[in-house]
Formats: C-alpha cells, sequence, structure tokens
C-alpha cells in the first residue's frame, strides 16, 4: 500500500483534526490519537481502515510509548508524527497555581517530548521521517496573562532546534509549525484559567483588550490542511514556518527590539566577559 503513515495526537478537534482529514482524504493513513476515542467514531465511520484510533493521555510517558509502538506495528512504518496535543492556560505568573503550571508543562512540553521520544528509533531504522511540533507564535513571542503557555512552547522550540541538529543525518527533518489566532477551541472549553487576583483587574481588562484587537481576524483551521500538506511533502522542509498571516509582524517587531536592546547594553555585556589570565 502507498501513501504515507501519520501519529497524530490530540485529533478530537483542531488542528489535530483537520491535519488528519488532509491526510486520509489523499488517500494517507493515520494513527489518530485522543483522551477518548469516542471523538474519533466519526473520523473511523467515514475513512475505515486508514483510521487507528488509539486513546491516549499524552502526560503518560509509558503510554505515549505503547502508542507510538502500536502504531507502527499496525501499519508498518511511521512517516509524520504530530504533537498537537496541548491547551492554553490564562493566568497571570501570580495567579498560577503549583498544579496547573505543572499539568501545562507535563501536557505541552512533556507529553510532546515522550511521543518524540518513542518516534525517533522508528524513523532512525527506516533512515526517514518527518517530527511535526504544534508550537505558537507564543514559542517566541509572550504576551500577559498566558505565561505559563509560553513557557512550555518556548521549551519545545528549545529542543526542537536542538533534535532537528540531532537527527539529521539519520533522514529525520523537524518542523515547529508556529501559528498566530485561529478559530479553534484553543481559548475555549479546553483552557484552563486560573483563580483572578483582584490586584491585576484593571490591568486584565487591558491585556484582553489588547488581545481581542491583536486576534480580531482569527484564521480558518481547515484551510491549514492544505498548508501542512505542503510542509510535510517537501524536499527541504522548514525547522520553523508561520500559520496565518499575522505571526510574521509581530515576530519582526519582536527580534528587533530584542537586537536594538542588546546593542544598547553590549558594553556591560563585554564588561561582564572579564580579561583573560
Amino acid at each position: 500500500m502507498t501513501g504515507k503513515v501519520w501519529f497524530i495526537t490530540g485529533t478530537s478537534r483542531g488542528f489535530g483534526r483537520e491535519w488528519a482529514i488532509a491526510a486520509l482524504d489523499r488517500g494517507d493513513r493515520v494513527a489518530a490519537t485522543a483522551r477518548n476515542t469516542a471523538s474519533l467514531s466519526a473520523l473511523v465511520d467515514q475513512y475505515g481502515d486508514a483510521v487507528l484510533p488509539i486513546e491516549l493521555d499524552v502526560t503518560d510517558r509509558t503510554a505515549a510509548t505503547a502508542a507510538v509502538a502500536e502504531a507502527h506495528d499496525h501499519f508498518g512504518r511511521l512517516d509524520i508524527v504530530i504533537n498537537n496535543a496541548g491547551y492554553g492556560h490564562f493566568g497571570f505568573v501570580e495567579e498560577v497555581t503549583e498544579d496547573e503550571a505543572r499539568a501545562q508543562i507535563e501536557t505541552n512540553l512533556f507529553g510532546a517530548l515522550w511521543v518524540t521520544q518513542a518516534a525517533i528509533p522508528i524513523m532512525r531504522e527506516q533512515g526517514s521521517g518527518h517530527i511535526i511540533q504544534v508550537s505558537s507564535i507564543g514559542g517566541i513571542s509572550a504576551f500577559p496573562i498566558v505565561g505559563l503557555y509560553h513557557a512550555s512552547k518556548w521549551a519545545l522550540e528549545g529542543f526542537s532546534q536542538a533534535l532537528a541538529q540531532e537527527v539529521a543525518d539519520f533522514g529525520i527533518n523537524v518542523t515547529l509549525v508556529e501559528p498566530g489566532g485561529f478559530s479553534t477551541d484553543w481559548s475555549g472549553s479546553s483552557s484552563v484559567h486560573s483563580e483572578p487576583n483582584p490586584a491585576y483587574e484593571d490591568f486584565r481588562k487591558k491585556v484582553q483588550a489588547a488581545r481581542q484587537q491583536r486576534n480580531g481576524n482569527p484564521g480558518d483551521p481547515a484551510a491549514t490542511r492544505s498548508a501542512i500538506l505542503k510542509v510535510v511533502d517537501a524536499d527541504r522542509p522548514p525547522l520553523r514556518i508561520f500559520f496565518g498571516e499575522g505571526p510574521l509582524g509581530i515576530a519582526k517587531a519582536d527580534y528587533a527590539g530584542r537586537i536594538a536592546l542588546w546593542e544598547e547594553w553590549n558594553d556591560v555585556s563585554v564588561e561582564a566577559q572579564g580579561t583573560a589570565d
């Protein structure tokens, strides 16, 4: 049987669901994971044996390893692994509890790490493969009230950039997809909100207004189907790619500001070097 084999986490909705459909519509096969496989029944009904539904909580390392192995055993190979499972956490840094912080990192960072570690030996043996990490414009920039979400995505970006260099000689590609604002459930029922601290009431209103303005024209998740296919079919896929029209402007402004500030303080930076004995 021809076509690529995909392993996608978080396929119950959002990008994971859209990308599973994109793959299946063109005749590829998909190991689709979700916390509740009942949410995958429509995919199975429509695409039959091309879909392998797997129940998975990505924070369970043993389960993640078993799920990747099950997909490989079932389909005989793994061409594309997409770490899409994750959620947004809303809360100023002072407001976030320890349990909330750990849960955010466990899902968005460690979940991706466990699946990635399970997939690498398979892809290394194949001599090919493509690992796609769903990051965010929030993986390279940061805004108030989602600090722990940013922490999880910045960490994902860091280990993935290192990983790309580590596995290149094995024929494995790594891509960080960095979406802007899209009409997914990321900020809806799938998100978590910390208990508000009254001290931030006035600032919270400003942050919410700025966020609404920044995300005033959210992207259509279904439109990303063709985009993800271009990424996975590329002879030389990018390490990083924005999805949406807004992120590039944010990134340019942010990085220009960083460089200007580093240059402004470079005399102090050089002073900190000291002199060799």
